[in-house]
């Protein structure tokens, strides 16, 4: 079988570069350059994306070795009906990978077709590292980065008007467009880049905050061969993802102008008021996701279906999201519920295997942005703990310990968290475990012993859990709250 590439494909024209996107994972390749090759195919966006590595390690060599290709496959049910549709992506111009090619990555800068930047990080991506100057090459945070390659292009066009980038993070934070420009601005301060340049910046780049909605297991590993099967090439980068697709970003005319997806069958709404969908996505399908991870996975679970499938985890998971979640959402309880049922139902989709695993990427910062917030307000306005988002909670705790009934958990986190949770679990008393996690204002930014009756009902989830199991451990831990 031949590899993919664009001289066996035929694809050997290559777009202007229109696009910087900071992330090559799963869930951009399955989304924003899926979205911009509708534009590019219904409205003649003629749009190249340039795609940068954000951290060390990645994707990027391997993106390259296909010439920026792979292969999409959407599948679902909607209305009874069975969609499937496959996609070859072929607007990806480059990878760049600035650790190893820093030269590469400012070049882009000077790219004279660019128009936009496009990130997804995760939740922990947007963030201020003090240690990072302008002469690393390249610094470690993606704001730091982005900060260079945005100095780069004010210097290499002198400062020129019409050369101001639309700037657009994806990251699963609130206000993810506003955070970014602050960090940036401090960078400009903290390396006195001039105040010519923070005029430009303010003036003639814009941001746009972002609500991004699909699910996306990435790599059918699972069930490659019958994916293979299907093509009449190797393809070493296939996506899944559901047929599901919205895009929500904040702007007003001149943003549907530039990004004229209006002429397309996409479900991109550009609105001047994204926070309404942001807090009923976010707090439903990303909170159940994450409030499921630990608690599923030490249950035995595998993956989201098998969650919603087995009747003790899907009744667990359907009490936190329809009694505690909505019961803190100041939107109409009708919506708020069939909203939840079609999220559900993407949950149950039948072509869609999304690993539990894979969801456990940065589990305590997702936590803080997803689960946290619910949890809180719900204590605030009954004056009760919500019980099953607390033995979620105390279920991640547990799961940071990284070994359960002999065997490794898929933790993946950064190594300093990791580490921080070794050492709170040495403590071997869930007393001091508890009151060492909740009082950790570098997970939480806040210390949650405050909150009233958290820290003994997580220090009695935790005994149970450990002494009777998940579920035998959630039944008496529920009739004590």
């Amino acid at each position: 079988m031949k590899k993919l590439n664009r001289k066996n494909i035929g694809l050997e024209k290559k777009l202007p570069i229109k696009i910087v996107q900071f992330g090559e994972g799963n869930f951009l390749r399955a989304f924003i350059d899926y979205a911009i090759q509708q534009l590019n195919k219904k409205v003649d966006f003629n749009a190249g994306v340039a795609v940068v590595q954000p951290i060390e390690r990645g994707l990027i060599h391997m993106l390259n070795e296909q010439d920026g290709l792979y292969t999409l496959f959407m599948k679902g049910v909607k209305k009874g009906q069975v969609i499937q549709d496959v996609e070859l992506i072929s607007n990806i111009v480059k990878g760049v990978d600035p650790y190893s090619n820093f030269a590469e990555y400012v070049s882009l800068a000077k790219e004279p077709s660019l128009e936009f930047i496009i990130s997804n990080t995760t939740e922990s991506g947007i963030a201020y590292v003090s240690s990072d100057t302008i002469e690393m090459q390249p610094p470690s945070s993606f704001p730091a980065k982005l900060t260079v390659l945005l100095f780069e292009r004010f210097k290499h066009f002198n400062g020129d008007s019409k050369k101001g980038l639309t700037i657009i993070p994806c990251e699963l934070i609130n206000h993810n467009s506003e955070t970014l420009k602050e960090i940036i601005l401090q960078y400009i301060a903290d390396w006195n880049l001039g105040d010519d340049f923070k005029s430009w910046l303010l003036q003639n780049n814009s941001f746009h905050s972002t609500l991004v909605d699909r699910i996306v297991p990435g790599y059918p590993k699972d069930e490659i061969e019958s994916y293979n099967s299907q093509l009449d090439y190797q393809d070493n980068l296939i996506v899944a993802a559901e047929t599901f697709f919205l895009w929500v970003i904040e702007g007003g005319e001149d943003l549907k102008q530039k990004l004229p997806f209006h002429k397309t069958d996409l479900d991109v709404k550009i609105v001047s008021d994204m926070q309404p969908y942001r807090t009923r996505k976010v707090r439903i399908l990303n909170g159940a996701h994450t409030a499921m991870v630990p608690f599923s996975l030490l249950y035995g679970n595998t993956t989201v279906k098998e969650t919603v499938d087995n009747s003790f985890t899907s009744s667990f998971i359907n009490t936190a999201i329809f009694n505690e979640i909505n019961e803190t959402l100041k939107m109409d309880r009708d919506e708020l519920n069939s909203f939840a049922d079609e999220v559900l139902d993407r949950f149950r989709n039948p072509f869609i295997k999304h690993k539990l695993s894979d969801i456990a990427l940065n589990s305590i910062s997702k936590f803080k942005v997803r689960v946290l917030p619910s949890l809180l307000e719900y204590t605030a306005v009954y004056n009760k703990i919500p019980t099953n988002l607390t033995f979620s909670f105390a279920c991640l705790i547990r799961f940071y310990k990284g070994v359960w009934q002999g065997k490794s958990l898929p933790i993946n986190d950064s190594e300093e968290i990791v580490a921080a949770f070794k050492e709170i679990w040495s403590l071997n008393d869930y007393n001091k475990i508890t009151q060492a996690v909740l009082e950790n204002e570098n997970f939480w930014d806040q210390d949650l012993t405050k909150i009233n009756s958290l820290s003994k009902a997580i220090e009695i989830a935790l005994k149970e859990i450990d002494e009777n199991g998940i579920e035998n451990g959630f039944t008496n831990f529920n009739k004590q709250f």
